[in-house]
């Protein structure tokens, strides 16, 4: 097959051989035409690889397979995709037996298949894109994920799969039968709500699996407020922990009463008097997040739990998330008591493991020369094992999970 070829410079070919997924558009040669969502050809140096154009958008192709100029790569068919989908699958094994339903089949780059992710929901799934061309008719990226899609339904017990909703388009089924407006899933023995169709993401925050489990295993005795709480995950693991209380915060109304709904479907694992135990309130942390943490249901927590959404979309907004990551986390340790903790989250791919450290200093300082708190960083984690990235791609390292313990000597 006589594929459109684009020849970078020669500096690029250690990125591309060692496995980086992306091409960036400013690399390729100006005045570049390629369909949407076609195979191409890129060269660089004697390495050659396999990638899908894509009409606009910063990455210009996402590269699935390579070689060498005398033994170059072939584009992917049928069976490719499938063996690609199988090692996917056979690093999600165990998860099932641990009692969760609901995680990541295939997680792009870090897979191998740039620009798709699928989460499972039970006997549903629900497939994202990051490209254009993968909703381009007749093009080979559509062919591609046709063959993904069929992968799957061939070896995971599914019922359907759901095409997640996107910008001015709604959610649309691809494959067998349409979700139900909400169904029950369940993470590590534990029971939650979701809607495919209106949730955010795909429907939960299935990233932060392991990190809500460690919350579970701080929490005993403690009383908690979780913070940008959505629909409660990380009380409900608090609570199924042993923690005394827990109050989900969040500005989003429907975001708390699904909260509440979680934390009654786990009355089994939390307690008879779990709804006792548990409380919300709607506040809009990030205008002033001082007040919101000086409200009185918030007086006597001692974990806090801080996992704000994603604040900068664009490297030219990462100095406002940075700005924006430190008043929230000086804001939470100025409110914790000694031997509090604070388990805070960033998931702005745009802000690295370093900068996120580096910006809890900053809030550690501040809260010291407001309230004479001194913080021990305990733990630090980051993506769970069905959000797999390759090393050659620190683009993909986007989730930063770190525990502080707050001290306030005399």
């Amino acid at each position: 097959m006589s594929l459109p070829t684009l020849r970078l410079p020669a500096r690029l070919e250690g990125p591309l051989s060692a496995g980086h997924p992306w091409v960036y558009r400013d690399h390729v040669p100006s005045g570049t035409s390629v369909a949407d969502g076609t195979w191409v050809r890129v060269e660089a140096g004697r390495t050659v690889a396999l990638g899908l154009w894509a009409s606009d958008g910063a990455i210009a192709v996402r590269v699935f397979r390579r070689g060498r100029a005398d033994a170059p790569p072939q584009v992917p068919d049928a069976a490719w995709v499938e063996a690609t989908v199988a090692r996917a699958l056979a690093l999600r094994s165990g998860l099932e037996e641990a009692g969760s339903d609901a995680y990541r089949l295939v997680f792009g780059e870090g897979d191998g298949l740039p620009g798709i992710t699928v989460d499972r929901y039970g006997r549903f799934a629900v497939l994202q894109t990051y490209a254009s061309g993968y909703r381009r008719d007749g093009s080979d990226a559509a062919e591609l994920l046709r063959l993904v899609v069929r992968s799957l339904a061939r070896a995971v017990p599914l019922t359907g799969v759901l095409r997640a909703r996107r910008e001015g388009a709604a959610a649309e089924t691809v494959w067998g039968a349409t979700p139900p407006p909400e169904l029950t899933v369940h993470e590590l023995g534990l029971r939650f709500l979701a809607n495919l169709f209106e949730g955010q993401k795909t429907g939960l925050f299935l990233d932060h699996r392991e990190h809500r489990a460690y919350v579970r295993d701080l929490a005993r005795g403690r009383r908690v407020a979780n913070l940008f709480a959505y629909s409660g995950a990380f009380s409900v693991y608090a609570l199924a922990g042993g923690a005394r209380h827990a109050l989900d915060v969040d500005v989003a109304p429907a975001a708390l009463r699904d909260a509440a709904r979680n934390v009654a479907a786990n009355a089994d694992a939390i307690g008879a008097d779990a709804t006792e135990r548990h409380e919300t309130l709607r506040a809009d942390l990030l205008s002033d997040p001082a007040a919101a943490l000086a409200a009185p249901q918030l007086a006597g927590s001692d974990l806090i739990v801080l996992d704000p959404p994603s604040l900068a979309r664009r490297k030219g907004q990462r100095h406002a998330a940075l700005r924006t990551y430190r008043r929230l986390n000086a804001a939470a340790l100025a409110a914790l008591p000694d031997g509090g903790l604070l388990a805070t989250a960033s998931c702005t791919a745009q802000v690295s493991h370093e900068a996120f450290l580096g910006v809890l200093a900053e809030a550690a300082a501040e809260a010291g020369a407001q309230a004479g708190v001194c913080a021990q960083v305990l733990h630090e984690s980051g993506h769970a094992p069905d959000h797999p990235v390759p090393l050659a791609f620190p683009e993909g390292r986007y989730l930063k999970f770190v525990v502080v313990r707050v001290t306030r000597p005399d």
